[in-house]
């Protein structure tokens, strides 16, 4: 086996014990790695009793994956994995940084963890030996206070085992804040300060197992590469192309928050009621008079999209975060009316202390903003907040509500879908008109009405990570934005953005067969390796339970406000066509291979060698 270490690491916090599992080389070019391979491991492991298990209770198992081709495509990230909080379907969501390369470097492939323990711990691995840890004194701490207590026992811990090497790098850790802890369902896992894997919650995930970090440092090298000189000369041609990218290089995809919604109607204004704003005050020049760290790439990545904001004066001073990207500038700007980079920077500094997701986060806020102006949550409801658009303060403060559960924070911690259920039994109006979430997740910050951004209409709608905007469906199965691809990226698992031209694209195959000497091609990926996780994913989604199942012929639509009519700018008008909707999701359907009622065939699953799951989704969904 080329570029895998060959084995997994499994902790058990209930009982503390710690083993190591192989994989098999048929397995692993099966399932690759990352998304794909975190899939058939849930399914294994907790599909025949999938609509049982609550994600928040100890039998829901994390898993942590890392694939073949991270730490040689520049740029590294890892896969976290579980039953998710918010979709009760099984989520890939990734984060960028060292993690991965050290996990590699000691060993190990992934780490699946099950159980709960008594109380709060962290996970010390150095090499080959792992360890279950005391964190009581970190339970509690927001993210750059943890970031700096594993740091320096972390850094003790190497002196002590390796105190002739000299000063050496600290570990990586994985960490949640005080919303993980809390349950939050729209709750991170973070690395460094300021990375996160948001989508899927599975902060909370790792909050209910009282895990408050994983602390990873790898001595050896990466496992071997099948051909390394052709790895390195592919490296080569890809470093080539994307030292070209001089917008990526110079702005992230920070540059796009203006742009979007001024040039495309596509972001998100005061909860999704416009899409166009045309305010400059809200353009990349604001916000890189606040970076202080112009080029930051993780792991050698070439693109450097990564800044590093902070406020020097003013109110707000003392704010640090990774300058917000371009869905944090969204969700936690324009769509809460606010206009001010320093503003945006303050609450995303916030958000990633406490451990919570931008977007998702952002998504309840927007939400709230809504039914206050609506007059349907008072001020009494909110516990004295006004919660009016682009107040940063009230945003701040509600921000704090929901990570530590109180007051109208402990029903908003639930998420936009289930608080819009809890509101309606309250008061009695129906306010899921509201909500812009797909089975329970946020729509990522890139709308459709306009036709300008993210043209596909089924995009949201019928994909399997529901409103993760990062791996949408789409009539054609190989376009850069459709899930087919994109779990080639999370199961690599490697950063999309090195892949993001068309003249880039090609050489991930190339990258695949020099590193693990397999000629896996591009039809049996799109007609057979990545199906296997679409319809294990999709039967999780329709399975779902406990508390909440979706029914694709009333929940496989898009958010009711996506049918409204663009109000201003230079779409204005524009909506969805639900014929034409419609007919773009029946065409979906029958492309990937599921029935009329968005079931994955009989046949396609057999072909895949997936009897289990249709099995499954005879008994659980009657057809």
């Amino acid at each position: 086996m080329r570029g895998y270490a060959g084995k997994i690491l499994e902790v058990d916090l209930s009982t503390g014990n710690i083993k190591e599992t192989k994989l098999e080389e048929n397995f692993l070019r099966r399932y690759i790695g990352g998304r794909i391979m975190a899939t058939k491991i849930l399914w294994d492991r907790l599909g025949m009793r999938w609509e049982e298990i609550d994600p928040l209770d100890p039998e829901n198992i994390l898993v942590m994956l890392t694939g073949p081709l991270t730490g040689y495509v520049p740029g590294a990230r890892i896969c976290v994995s579980g039953k998710s909080p918010q979709s009760n379907g099984i989520i890939g969501s990734t984060v960028g940084g060292e993690f991965p390369v050290e996990l590699k470097c000691a060993g190990y492939d992934g780490i699946i963890i099950t159980g709960q323990a008594e109380a709060p711990v962290y996970l010390s691995i150095i090499d080959s030996e792992a360890e279950i840890k005391d964190a009581r004194h970190i339970w509690g701490r927001d993210g750059k206070e943890t970031v700096k207590i594993l740091v320096k026992e972390g850094l003790e811990d190497l002196e002590s085992r390796f105190s002739k090497r000299g000063l050496m790098k600290e570990p990586a850790s994985l960490y949640i804040g005080p919303a993980g802890e809390n349950l939050v369902r729209v709750s991170s896992i973070n690395h460094k300060w300021a990375h996160a894997a948001g989508y899927g919650g599975y902060g909370a995930v790792m909050g209910s197992k009282r895990l408050k970090a994983v602390m990873v440092k790898g001595t050896g090298p990466l496992p071997e590469a099948a051909d390394i000189e052709k790895t390195s000369e592919v490296t080569e041609k890809l470093l080539q192309i994307n030292l070209r990218s001089t917008t990526f290089r110079r702005w992230g995809t920070a540059a796009a928050g203006y742009d979007v919604g001024a040039r495309l109607s596509s972001e998100p204004v005061r909860n999704w009621q416009d899409e166009w704003h045309d305010e400059k005050s809200f353009g990349v020049d604001r916000f890189e008079r606040l970076w202080m760290k112009n080029y930051w790439g993780d792991f050698g990545c070439p693109i450097t999209c990564l800044k590093l904001a902070v406020t020097r004066t003013g109110p707000l001073k003392g704010a640090i975060t990774d300058n917000p990207d371009y869905e944090n500038q969204a969700y936690m700007g324009v769509n809460l009316g606010i206009f001010k980079a320093e503003e945006n920077v303050y609450l995303m500094s916030l958000a990633d202390d406490l451990g919570l997701c931008g977007i998702q986060c952002g998504n309840v806020l927007g939400f709230a903003a809504e039914l206050y102006e609506r007059g349907i949550l008072t001020r009494k409801d909110l516990d004295g907040l006004d919660l009016e658009w682009g107040k940063v303060e009230a945003f701040a403060a509600l921000i704090r509500k929901i990570a530590f559960r109180e007051g109208i924070g402990d029903l908003l911690a639930e998420g936009t879908y289930r608080a819009a259920l809890k509101i309606k039994k309250i008061k009695g109006v129906d306010v899921l008109k509201y909500a812009v979430v797909e089975k329970g997740v946020a729509i990522g910050a890139h709308g459709i009405r306009s036709g300008k951004d993210y043209p596909g209409l089924e995009a949201y709608a019928c994909s399997v990570q529901a409103g993760d905007h990062t791996s949408t469906a789409h009539l054609k199965l190989d376009h850069g934005n459709s899930e087919l691809r994109i779990m080639l990226y999370d199961s690599g698992v490697t950063c999309w953005f090195n892949f993001f031209s068309e003249e880039a694209y090609p050489l991930i195959w190339e990258f695949l067969e020099a590193v693990t000497g397999w000629k896996i091609k591009p039809e049996e990926w799109y007609n057979e390796i990545a199906r296997r996780a679409l319809h294990i994913q999709r039967a999780t989604l329709l399975i779902g339970g406990p508390d909440i199942r979706w029914n694709p012929k009333i929940h496989d639509d898009n958010p009711p406000r996506f049918y409204e009519p663009l109000p201003s700018g230079p779409y204005a008008g524009r909506t969805i066509d639900k014929e034409k909707f419609e007919e773009a999701k029946r065409e979906y359907y029958e492309k990937v291979g599921w029935d009329s009622n968005g079931v994955p065939r009989k046949e396609e699953l057999e072909r895949l060698g997936l009897d289990d799951v249709y099995k499954k989704l005879v008994e659980t969904l009657k057809i």
